[in-house]
């Protein structure tokens, strides 16, 4: 196997951006991001139990708990 790029006849030599528009892919300040995420077992289990007890989702919880992670991270900086 060679490491010299092929030719590929299939690119344009040119892209036309003219009809592209910015900003169209960002994320507002503010908005819930869908991220799927793995943890332990006994984590998920504890963090669901505490959300029920509250009566929130458990996104809800996750989230305030990060939040105050990176507060605390944030002052002993």
């Amino acid at each position: 196997m060679s490491n010299q790029p092929t030719k590929n006849d299939d690119m344009a030599d040119e892209i036309d951006f003219s009809k592209g528009v910015r900003g169209l892919h960002h994320i507002p300040p503010g908005a819930k991001v869908f991220l799927p995420a793995s943890i332990e077992r006994s984590v998920w289990e504890y963090f669901s139990e505490k959300a029920e007890e509250k009566g929130v989702e458990l996104s809800e919880l996750l989230t305030e708990v990060l939040q105050r992670d990176i507060e605390i991270n944030e002052a002993l900086k």
